[in-house]
Parts: C-alpha cells; sequence; structure tokens
C-alpha cells in the first residue's frame, strides 16, 4: 500500500525546466526516498512475527504495529500539508527525513526496555516521518526535469517501492528473524530466567537493522539541508472548491473513499499478517515463509506494471472488477484451504490487488474538476483502513483461534471493493 503513487494527484505543479545536471543528482535522491518508505512498510510483517512471537503476543496485539503505523500517517497528513504549505517541500523532506531517522534510533532504547509498547512508539515516530515524505516527494519527482517526461519519472521513482517489497522480507529474515526454531509452545514453557534471556535476545537482533536504517536516512538528510531544489509553486484559482462535505455527496467519490478505506484495509492484512498465516495454514517456519513474502512483494510490483498494460484494452472498472472477483476466490480458498498450496493463494492474490489502490483513486475523482485536490486528499485520508481493518483480523482469529478464519475481514473487503468495481465508480454527483 502505497501514498506516492498518488501525491501528484493533490498539487498543481508550476516550475520552470532546469538542466539535465541541475536535476539529476536531485532526482537520484528523490527516488532513493521511494525505497526507503517501502523498505520500512514491507518490513512491517516481519516485525509483526518476531514481536508476536518474543512478547507472546495474540493476534489483535500484534496487529497494533499496523495501527501504529496507519494512524501516524491519518494524524500528520494535514499537520504535513500546512507545514509544506508555510516553509515549502524541501522543508518537509528534510523534517520527514529526521523524524524517520529518529524513530529507527528509537528502536534502540526500545529494545533495552524490552517492553512491546515502546517499539509501537518508535514505530509510530518513524511513520509521522514518512507520512511527511509521502506528502512532498512526488511534487519533486515532477519537476525534476522536461514536463514531458514528468510520468516516466514519477513511474520510475515508484517502482522502487515494488524492489523494497520483493528485498525488505530478505533483509529482514537474516536480520532480524532470530530464534526461529523455538516454537511458541517451548516459549510458554519457559521458566522466567529464560524467558527472560529470550526476551533480551530476540529484542537486541532488531537493533542493528534499524541503527543502520537511521545513520542512512540521517545521513540523507544532512545531504538535503545543503542540496538545492527547484521550487515549487501552486498554481492559485479563482473558482471556488467545494466542502468536504458537499465532495462526500458526490456519488462515485464517496464510494472511492469507502472503497480505498476497504482495500488498504485487505493489502495490509495479506502482508502483515503473511508470516503468521504460512506458519498455522502450511506449517512453514518464519525463515522459510519470508523467501514467499519476497515473492509476494516481486508479483504485486509485476501485477501492477501488467496491470497498467492491460488497461489499454480494457476498461479500468471493468479490470477492476476481474481482478477483484478472482483475488476474492483465492481468498476463500486460503480461509478454508490448507497446505502449501494456500501460500500460492496469497501470492495470486498480490498480483491481483495490485491495480486497486491507484485505479480506485483515479475513478474516485473523474470529471470533479477544481474540487480533484480537495476530492484527493479524502481518499488518501482513507488509508487509515490499514490502521482499522487488521485489528477486526486480528481479534476473529484470537476468538476463532484459527488466523484462516481471520481473513474473512479481508474477503469483506474486496468484496466491498468488487461493488466499486461494478456500479460504485459510476460518475454521478447526485446524493
Amino acid at each position: 500500500m502505497n501514498l506516492s503513487e498518488h501525491a501528484s494527484a493533490e498539487h498543481e505543479i508550476s516550475t520552470a525546466a532546469v538542466s539535465r545536471k541541475q536535476y539529476l543528482f536531485p532526482l537520484i535522491l528523490i527516488t532513493s526516498l521511494f525505497f526507503f518508505w517501502g523498505l520500512v512498510h514491507n518490513i512491517d510483517p516481519t516485525l509483526i512475527a518476531h514481536l508476536k512471537k518474543t512478547f507472546t503476543l495474540n493476534n489483535l496485539e500484534s496487529s497494533l504495529v499496523d495501527f501504529s503505523v496507519f494512524i501516524a500517517y491519518f494524524l500528520m497528513a494535514i499537520p504535513a500539508g500546512i507545514m509544506m504549505k508555510k516553509w515549502g517541500y524541501k522543508a518537509g523532506i528534510v523534517f520527514g527525513l529526521l523524524l524517520f531517522a529518529g524513530g529507527a534510533f528509537l528502536f534502540i532504547p526500545a529494545a533495552n526496555t524490552h517492553q512491546y509498547f515502546y517499539f509501537l512508539g518508535a514505530l509510530f515516530i518513524v511513520a509521522s516521518g514518512l507520512a511527511f515524505l509521502e506528502t512532498a516527494a512526488n511534487p519533486y519527482v515532477t519537476v525534476l526535469g522536461p514536463p514531458q517526461t514528468s510520468s516516466f519519472r514519477l513511474n520510475l521513482a515508484q517502482s522502487f517501492n515494488g524492489i523494497a517489497a520483493a528485498i525488505a522480507p530478505i533483509i529482514g529474515k537474516y536480520t532480524i528473524l532470530t530464534n526461529t526454531e523455538v516454537t511458541n509452545e517451548s516459549i510458554q514453557n519457559m521458566d522466567a530466567a529464560t524467558k527472560a534471556k529470550f526476551i533480551e535476545e530476540a529484542s537486541n537482533s532488531v537493533k542493528a537493522p534499524f541503527m543502520v536504517l537511521g545513520l542512512i536516512i540521517l545521513a540523507v538528510a544532512i545531504i538535503f539541508i545543503f542540496l538545492k531544489l527547484p521550487e515549487i509553486k501552486a498554481q492559485s484559482s479563482s473558482v471556488k472548491e467545494k466542502s468536504i462535505v458537499e465532495i462526500f455527496k458526490i456519488k462515485h467519490t464517496r464510494w472511492a473513499i469507502i472503497a480505498q478505506f476497504f482495500y488498504v484495509g485487505a493489502q495490509i492484512c495479506f502482508s502483515s499478517f503473511f508470516l503468521v498465516y504460512a506458519e498455522n495454514a502450511a506449517g512453514l517456519d518464519h525463515h522459510s515463509s519470508s523467501n514467499y513474502l519476497a515473492v509476494y512483494g516481486a508479483l504485486f510490483m509485476i501485477g501492477r506494471i501488467i496491470g497498467t498494460i492491460f488497461m489499454r484494452f480494457i476498461e479500468a472498472p471493468k479490470l477492476l472488477a476481474i481482478y477483484a472477483l478472482l483475488a476474492v476466490i483465492l481468498t476463500i480458498v486460503a480461509i478454508f484451504g490448507s497446505g502449501t498450496y494456500t501460500i500460492y493463494c496469497l501470492l495470486g492474490i498480490g498480483f491481483f490487488i495490485s491495480i486497486m489502490f491507484p485505479t480506485i483513486f483515479a475513478l474516485g475523482i473523474k470529471d470533479l474538476g477544481e474540487d480533484t485536490k480537495t476530492a484527493s486528499s479524502l481518499i488518501i485520508m482513507s488509508i487509515v483502513g490499514g490502521a482499522v481493518i487488521p485489528l477486526a483480523l486480528g481479534y476473529i482469529a484470537d476468538i476463532t483461534h484459527n488466523i484462516q478464519y481471520g481473513y474473512s475481514v479481508p474477503l469483506v473487503c474486496l468484496l466491498v471493493v468488487l461493488y466499486f468495481a461494478y456500479k460504485g465508480y459510476k460518475p454521478s454527483f447526485n446524493k
């Protein structure tokens, strides 16, 4: 799930073209940001599985990792916009990088406390920084070069999210996941001293990767402080925009906001609980399932590329409906099946949900004209579904004692997306 794909829809930008020598290095740095926040988002499943075992959490408690990340996005969206409107996008990027680095460094004292709550706090700070970065990065990508190639630069930068999705699980596998041979049952049978030592070792495994990440991000922040970037100025308009209430009365936009809420929630459920699901449904340990998770990330990226090509020949709502229906079928199999083939179902789901965010977004702002910016903000804020929906999955999995039954939650979410693709997308400016 990726906000960076739609930040450009929130901003109307005018700027003079700059020479290749002037924009190449800034473009490289801006593009690196897409990779870094993709890395954080896609290491969350590893963190959830690792912290769940370390602190013997239930599914609802472990889903607070996603809650901490996405509630930060929701709470920081407006402050980020206000700050950048007052001081500019460069200030927003630098501030976001400093928050990002600071949150990464906070994983060290969090590990020292051996308390789950402090890990959640560190994640919240990291995600707050990402909210600033994702709000600012796309406008810079669009101006760092000739206007006629802005779409190419944007798609190129976004592709680094997909690269991060494939790499992050492998990094997590070899740096964070420890004592994978220790079972949940053996942890419960440990005496107090042995369990305390296990928690200490497992907590410490998180220190090194986040310390390295923090140092890299801090170095990037310092570079940005001294880097001269093109000015970005929003175009003024004399046309009065509709209010939030008026925008929400527009049928296809209202349904896009609802569909995006449920889609983001579903996407986070599928990825974040991947390792937990693989352990329970297919009997795989976390190291083995990390390889599948990397494939999941790669298929998500490939699915987006192929879906974009298909849209040249198939109408977007129709393709969205086909993909949503196939994802629904695979989810049903994942809920009631057992064995390794259920993992292949999750991989297929990753492919088919890949086009949903951008497609829902584009259909939701269709024909809005001057009201596009306000509608875009509302659709983007609906990513708070990533904070709420996983809690429901965790709760159902806990009360049924079956993580697979918990996947009935993203199933319902996909049905909402299917309805949007079938009927809810149709432009209507009536209530």
